[in-house]
């Protein structure tokens, strides 16, 4: 029986490289030979310790190329290029019924490669069901398409916002995130701001198209321009991307009368920011989360790749072999990494 190579998270900054047997699609599932897959802050918070889930076949940022199908599947076909979505969900309990899949009740548990638990893209293969397969452009180079989940995360945010044309977006913290939303934004119609300490990201903001950029260093000094910029209104869309609750404090701060403060990030460690309830009373300013896309956002995403609508080739670091994956994991740890690409192909 053929064999294909995945690579698992053993314990606090250890890999180890594991050869599975390689079997037949069936039914509706699909292979993938991966082409790459992008490190994303998951698999950083497992390989350095924050989360202990060992072991952890890490990888939810997928793409590859369609290689066999089981004999139910319809609408794809071998030589295919994809992008895999890899959030399982359950499609029976309320919030799948609703329409907001992305809060499924039992999403997060996925099992790609028998005996591991985790999303499994830095591996040769990965075997799926056809619905978590969608297709991107012939012509699409696939580390965009890796590129393809948290493009998802950002359109999902972005569509929390109900941005208006012309409206004043502030984008706080321009990593692959902030960065996605400024392009989205700008999208969307509306005037972007973005905000950053680092001065080497602020330029990459104005790359993604920022109307103006602000070094957050002095938030005072944000307030402050922000002010200017608005006329005193404060912005109508905020979006908090820096996983502080310090800094959320501050978006919320920056939002103006009836405007949209959208917590994109996790919180780590999750302190309790204070807001006045008489401010939002009678501002009518919403705040609300972001957390994963639903489905229509991963087509969105693929459209959106395919057509050439965003501009993936500044987020895009660098990329390293399978075989050589510790070294991937320690360059995405790096503060000034974006997405580091690990790809799969012999």
């Amino acid at each position: 029986m053929d064999k294909y190579k995945v690579s698992i998270l053993t314990g606090v900054n250890e890999t180890k490289i594991y050869e599975l047997n390689k079997r037949e699609p069936i039914g509706k599932e699909v292979l993938v030979k991966v082409d790459c897959c992008a490190i994303c802050t998951l698999e950083q918070r497992v390989y350095d310790g924050v989360r202990k889930l060992y072991p952890f076949a890490g990888g939810h940022e997928i793409a590859g190329t369609v290689e066999k199908l089981g004999e139910d599947v319809k609408n794809i076909k071998i030589g295919d290029k994809v992008a895999v979505r890899t959030l399982n969900t359950c499609g029976e309990c309320y919030y799948c019924r609703s329409g907001n899949e992305n809060q499924c009740v039992v999403s997060y548990k996925s099992t790609i490669h028998e005996g591991f638990l985790g999303p499994g893209g830095f591996a040769e293969y990965v075997m799926v069901n056809a619905k978590s397969i969608y297709k991107v452009a012939d012509d699409v180079d696939l580390k965009h398409a890796a590129l393809t989940e948290p493009l998802a995360c950002c359109i999902h945010s972005v569509n929390q916002a109900d941005i208006n044309l012309g409206d004043d977006v502030v984008v706080v913290g321009v990593g692959i995130m902030g960065a996605l939303h400024i392009q989205l934004s700008k999208l969307k119609g509306a005037r972007v701001i973005a905000c950053e300490i680092d001065d080497s990201r602020l330029e990459v903001a104005k790359k993604m198209g920022a109307d103006v950029v602000i070094n957050s260093t002095d938030m005072n000094n944000v307030i402050s321009e922000i002010n200017k910029l608005t006329d005193n209104r404060g912005a109508d869309v905020v979006f908090c991307t820096v996983p502080s609750t310090q800094v959320a404090s501050d978006c919320i701060k920056i939002t103006g009368k009836l405007g949209r403060a959208i917590m994109y990030t996790s919180f780590h460690p999750d302190n309790p920011v204070e807001v006045s309830v008489n401010h939002i009373h009678s501002s009518e300013m919403v705040i609300t989360g972001a957390v994963s896309p639903k489905n229509v956002d991963f087509l969105t995403a693929t459209k959106l790749i395919s057509n050439k609508s965003i501009d993936l080739s500044h987020l895009i670091t660098s990329t390293e072999k399978l075989c050589n994956i510790d070294e991937a994991y320690k360059k995405a740890l790096s503060p000034t990494a974006y997405r580091i690409i690990v790809e799969s192909a012999k």
